[in-house]
């Protein structure tokens, strides 16, 4: 069954629009709110399409990226409770808890630990919003909490942009070759994540 195939092509199309750069912003800002499709399913062809630029394209999406952080942030410390029955209705609410459970002992230790385990969550192929919200449910102070989604997320656009910007097309027809086993792999990688911080809350 072809999953990733198909929305790879319909990105595709999304970024050849002359609207993309917009698109590409608002998909990074929801993204990283509640929506579940990563932006470098966009910003990646876009790349390939304009490679000079690639950088230009990379810091749009981290712009809108920081933009819903701050959202994300702001929902998480004043509306979680209310939100709890609409993420469990879109099975989000266990791993938005096993991440609040996670941040929560990085707190114990110190802020800093919380902003080191941010800034590398920000490289995981987990979605971002359940960093945004963990941080605002349990209270992230803002001098570790944008630093860390600034060089997490950064780093992620950045060195794709770099990767496409040096491997030009030949990196977009490996990618449109392999996107069904590298969607499935990474989906194991999320469920194997969201699974070890479940256990990790439980311990």
């Amino acid at each position: 069954m072809k999953i990733f195939g198909p929305l790879y092509e319909r990105t595709i199309t999304w970024a050849r629009h002359k609207h993309a750069p917009a698109y590409l912003t608002g998909l990074s800002f929801i993204e990283a709110i509640i929506f579940p499709v990563m932006p470098e399913v966009m910003l990646a062809p876009m790349c390939v399409a304009q490679p000079r630029r690639a950088f230009w394209f990379a810091t749009l999406s981290l712009i809108g990226s920081m933009a819903g952080a701050l959202v994300g942030y702001a929902l998480g410390h004043y509306a979680f409770e209310a939100l709890k029955p609409v993420f469990a209705s879109l099975g989000m609410l266990t791993s938005i808890e096993a991440g609040i459970a996670t941040v929560q002992a990085k707190m114990v230790e110190s802020p800093w630990a919380v902003f080191t385990f941010l800034v590398l969550g920000g490289f995981m192929p987990i979605p971002m919003k359940v960093f945004t919200w963990a941080s605002g449910i349990v209270g992230v102070p803002m001098l570790q909490y944008i630093p860390s989604m600034l060089i997490g997320r950064g780093k992620r656009v950045y060195l794709l942009a770099l990767a496409i910007r040096i491997g030009g097309e030949r990196a977009e027809q490996a990618l449109r070759r392999y996107i069904e086993p590298i969607g499935w792999i990474a989906t194991l990688i999320v469920a194997g994540a969201i699974a070890w911080l479940v256990w990790r809350s439980q311990q």
